[in-house]
Parts: structure tokens; C-alpha cells; sequence
């Protein structure tokens, strides 16, 4: 697990850039943190550092946005008002196993309202720090994570 403080929204979204830059069709992001902790501006930062030009908003109402203009397609599920045994009839594994969607990066926000996970994703846990900064979490789980990840402070 790496430990990553961020100074702010800004420093949040960058970072969310910088990750794009390293991720693969097929890659899985499991999101965790209290409402407010950063989790959205993570995934907007991933989706502009894909190329995706159009607004990424929390899927929170329509469970899951698909965005396909970018270097990959990106798949951004929201579970927050489900509870864990609504989960299986989203039929999650089509999106990371590209069964029949295109293959890109799942992001999926209040993933640990998840039932199962995928064999291999990246576990990103947001927290509050003092004041205005955040703190991230990553663990990779059968993946591993970029050097300039790893490396990047914010």
C-alpha cells in the first residue's frame, strides 16, 4: 500500500491525470472514502488524462456513465444507494471483463458495497486530512502501479 497526501481538489484531480497516463483496458479502480473525500474528482482526473472532453459527473442517480471519446473508454459506477445484495444484478464483470462493452478502466465509487471484486484492481481509499487536504490510499491487488505514481508528490 502507498500513502499519498494531496494539498487539495486540485492536487486530487491531477493525480487522478497522472494515473490515466499509466492505466490499461481492462483495469479495475475500486472506490472508497466518505461523501465529499475526493472520490468524483479522482475519476475526473482519470477521465482527463484519458482525453475525455465531456463532464464527468457522479453517477450517483443513474448508477453507472459511460464515456468512449477518450484514449479508452471509461466506465464510472456509483453504488452509493444500493445495498450489497442489489450489486450482482448490475452485472459488474461485463464491464471489466469487456464482455459486451468496450474494454477501458471501470471506476467504481463505494466499492466496498461490492459482494465480489474482479481478480486484479487497484484498491483507492480517500480520507480527510486537516483542513482542506486528502489523503489516498492505493494498493494494487494482482496489478501493479506506475513508478511516477508511486514517486509523484502532490
Amino acid at each position: 500500500m502507498m500513502r499519498i497526501f494531496l494539498a487539495d481538489i486540485s492536487a486530487t484531480r491531477k493525480l487522478g491525470i497522472t494515473l490515466a497516463q499509466s492505466l490499461n483496458a481492462g483495469n479495475v479502480i475500486l472506490l472508497e472514502g466518505d461523501l465529499g473525500a475526493g472520490k468524483t474528482t479522482l475519476v475526473q482526473g482519470i477521465g482527463e488524462g484519458l482525453g475525455i472532453t465531456d463532464p464527468i459527473v457522479s453517477p450517483t442517480f443513474t448508477l453507472i456513465n459511460e464515456y468512449t471519446q477518450g484514449r479508452l473508454p471509461l466506465y464510472h459506477l456509483d453504488l452509493y444507494r444500493l445495498e450489497s445484495n442489489q450489486v450482482p444484478a448490475l452485472n459488474l464483470e461485463t464491464y471489466w471483463e469487456g464482455i459486451e462493452v468496450t474494454p477501458g478502466i471501470v471506476a467504481i465509487e463505494w466499492a466496498e458495497r461490492m459482494p465480489y471484486k474482479p481478480d486484479s484492481y487497484l484498491s483507492v481509499r480517500l480520507s480527510y486530512g486537516d483542513e482542506k487536504t486528502r489523503q489516498m490510499e492505493i494498493t494494487p491487488h494482482n496489478c501493479v502501479l506506475s513508478e511516477e505514481i508511486v514517486t509523484r508528490r502532490m
